[in-house]
């Protein structure tokens, strides 16, 4: 299930497109179309320790609208023994591209602003975690969804009373 999640997470990446929106990339051009697979696995970095790679990107998470809202990393093991994987949200990291003008030689790395030990306080990414950010995620968008419904009665509301004051001025 996870790797088909892993699988479905970079196709969404590349379907969507400009799916990375909101994503701060260290590249003084924005490259306007970002590689999913080259994103998997990129070397993780701290801003503090610019040459210590700490981890790599095991999985992307994108929202309702295909945009990127975290990185899954995992940090901490050796050969896959005694690993973590950790959510960072997308405020927390940059991306570097490398190699941009070349997808043969392209080349992604992710850097945390962040120190080694708010790494280890990060959340974990597990089943408990995934139910309880997909609840909250659905609540924000039916939150959304309601504010903009509102919104929307309230200015067509206001827009047709300004249009009958109007239309009775002019009848006047």
């Amino acid at each position: 299930m996870r790797h088909s999640l892993h699988r479905m997470t970079q196709t969404a990446i590349l379907i969507g497109g400009i799916g990375l929106t909101g994503l701060a990339v260290a590249d003084s051009q924005p490259q306007g179309l970002y590689s999913g697979d080259e994103l998997m696995d990129a070397d993780v970095f701290l801003s503090e320790n610019p040459n210590e790679d700490v981890g790599d990107v095991e999985d992307v998470l994108l929202g309702e609208d295909m945009s990127v809202q975290a990185l899954v990393i995992e940090t901490g093991g050796v050969l896959d023994l005694g690993d973590t994987h950790r959510v960072v949200d997308r405020d927390n990291f940059t991306l570097d591209t490398q190699n941009a003008d070349d997808l043969d030689d392209l080349d992604y790395r992710v850097t945390l602003d962040m120190t080694r030990d708010d790494v280890a306080k990060l959340p974990e990414y597990d089943n408990d975690w995934w139910q309880d950010a997909k609840g909250q995620a659905r609540q924000a968008w039916q939150d959304t969804k309601q504010g903009a419904e509102s919104a929307w009665q309230s200015t067509k509301s206001a827009t047709a009373d300004l249009l009958d004051d109007a239309s009775d001025a002019i009848s006047d």
